[in-house]
């Protein structure tokens, strides 16, 4: 039994949820963040199930943490560091600075194994928190057989569709959206999720559609509706949404940062472009909005290195081969 407590309405619960599907006797005990605001709440989940191993994130890992049960935690993003200031609240600061700082050092030396969903988290963890041990990079993976391209998007009346997916939050670059809509042609419409935690929405513009908050299943088909995904992220651990466009033949715009030169190509499967670049963002944009010869052959780039690094059964049999590495000593 491998038992993953992990607060809900995050990309890390949707990874998790898919190791569950796809290894036996691998169980998702999912909890409301807000349970995080008292974390000795944590501590009861799992511990009657008796488990072989616990897989969880690194933050409250620490509560979840069993006598003699091998503890594996992976890190999807990290936030804790000076850079991120700029994009937390007050109060998310001291929290970070403070109780939850201490929470991921020992989680960190409490636990067995160690991942992280892309080198350049790896990197940043060890510099951040100064790990000594190997931090394994496994990335997360796409399942290509429900993320495919759509069969044609061609309009009758040349509209353009952007989807931007992803929380509202200035750490997703959702103060961008607005600035870089117009400066876009005007046959450029630009569709925004209010993302896993479905809440917020944008100053009202004709071209600006919110489609809210979209359930997971229905996500292939938001992507195949789009022509173009745009991601003006501030950092990212992995990059989700980048990779599931990807595996539905999108191009890609996004924000030169952190993870995401690891997914996506400059000039083969998208453009990457500097943070906050509202000018550089919409230029690349209507690049794409005018060439329907670029965004396909962008897309079906994509696709392919989808299918070649960021697999489903890639990803799951990283992990199991890790569980079996943790669960041996």
């Amino acid at each position: 039994m491998i038992v993953s407590p992990l607060a809900t309405g995050n990309g890390a619960y949707i990874v998790h949820k898919m190791l569950e599907q796809s290894i036996k006797d691998y169980r998702v005990l999912p909890y409301h963040p807000y349970r995080t605001l008292v974390p000795p709440s944590l501590w009861s989940l799992g511990r009657k199930s008796k488990p072989n191993i616990i897989h969880t994130t690194p933050d409250y890992a620490l509560f979840h943490k069993q006598k003699s049960v091998p503890l594996v935690v992976t890190f999807h993003n990290y936030v804790l560091d000076s850079f991120m200031r700029t994009y937390s609240s007050k109060l998310q600061n001291i929290h970070y600075q403070t109780d939850l700082k201490w929470f991921t050092k020992k989680a960190v030396n409490l636990a067995n194994e160690i991942t992280a969903v892309s080198q350049f988290t790896a990197d940043l963890v060890k510099h951040e928190l100064g790990v000594n041990q190997k931090i394994r990079v496994i990335y997360n993976g796409i399942d290509e057989s429900s993320f495919t391209p759509s069969l044609g998007n061609t309009r009758a009346n040349g509209e353009i569709k952007v989807l931007f997916s992803g929380n509202l939050s200035s750490r997703k670059g959702e103060q961008w959206l607005l600035p870089i809509l117009n400066k876009l042609n005007t046959n450029v419409s630009i569709l925004y999720t209010s993302g896993l935690r479905g809440a917020g929405a944008l100053a009202g513009h004709p071209r600006l559609v919110n489609v809210g908050r979209v359930p997971y299943k229905d996500m292939p088909a938001l992507y195949q509706s789009a022509d173009i995904l745009l991601f003006p992220t501030v950092r990212e651990g992995f990059g989700l949404a980048a990779a599931e466009a990807m595996a539905c033949g999108l191009p890609v715009v996004a924000t030169n940062c952190s993870a995401l030169p690891e997914l996506i190509d400059d000039s083969k499967g998208g453009f990457l472009c500097c943070l906050g670049d509202v000018g550089g963002f919409a230029d690349k944009i209507n690049i794409l909005a005018v060439n329907e010869v670029l965004r396909k052959e962008m897309g079906q780039y994509n696709r392919v290195r989808v299918e070649e690094l960021f697999t489903l059964n890639r990803m799951v049999a990283e992990y199991q081969e890790l569980f079996e590495k943790a669960n041996q000593r």
